[in-house]
């Protein structure tokens, strides 16, 4: 079935961006219970996670008009992972960053960093956010790779607990302000 496009809210060239529901479930638990997509999570997601994680996403489309969306291959009409905005805890502060995973079969296209901008426009210039990060592994190459083609600046390094058992891994923080690179 042919996805309608008036549905998407944020398109790119490739992609369409839209509220994630239940019906994504399946395809989103697909990428995150993959070990080698969530290596920088402390472990990959089962189902029922995967649901709660949409249910925050649908809650926060309502509350702060951001969330975390699917992302479809327009051309193919193609599910391929989600991007999108949430408040997350970085360092200490909760503040809005841009997440994504993008499918393994997907990678090394570019649709991660397609989508974060997107989304990056969307918070800037839909939401009036005045700042946007992204935090992530040291190790995460590829995610900082994606904050640096968007023009985000390296703000600073903590040790991240990522765990129960208080294991903490070293994340570097990127950030952009409103109107930075105009």
């Amino acid at each position: 079935m042919r996805e309608d496009t008036s549905t998407f809210f944020i398109e790119t060239e490739r992609l369409g961006l839209r509220a994630l529901s239940l019906a994504d479930c399946q395809s989103l638990f697909e990428i995150l219970s993959d070990l080698e997509t969530m290596r920088y999570y402390p472990r990959p997601y089962t189902r029922e996670e995967t649901e709660a994680w949409i249910a925050r996403s649908m809650l926060s489309y309502r509350d702060k008009n951001f969330g975390l969306w699917a992302v479809i291959l327009k051309k193919e009409d193609q599910f391929i992972g989600q991007c999108g905005i949430s408040l997350q805890e970085i360092d200490g502060k909760t503040l809005p960053e841009i997440g994504y995973h993008i499918h393994k079969k997907y990678w090394r296209r570019g649709y991660a960093s397609e989508a974060a901008k997107a989304s990056l426009d969307y918070g800037f210039l839909k939401v009036g956010l005045p700042e946007l990060f992204i935090h992530t592994s040291l190790e995460n190459a590829a995610s900082i790779r994606v904050a640096e083609k968007m023009g985000m600046k390296k703000r600073k390094t903590y040790d991240k607990v990522v765990n129960q058992a208080s294991a903490t891994v070293r994340h570097v923080v990127y950030a952009l302000k409103k109107g930075a690179l105009a």
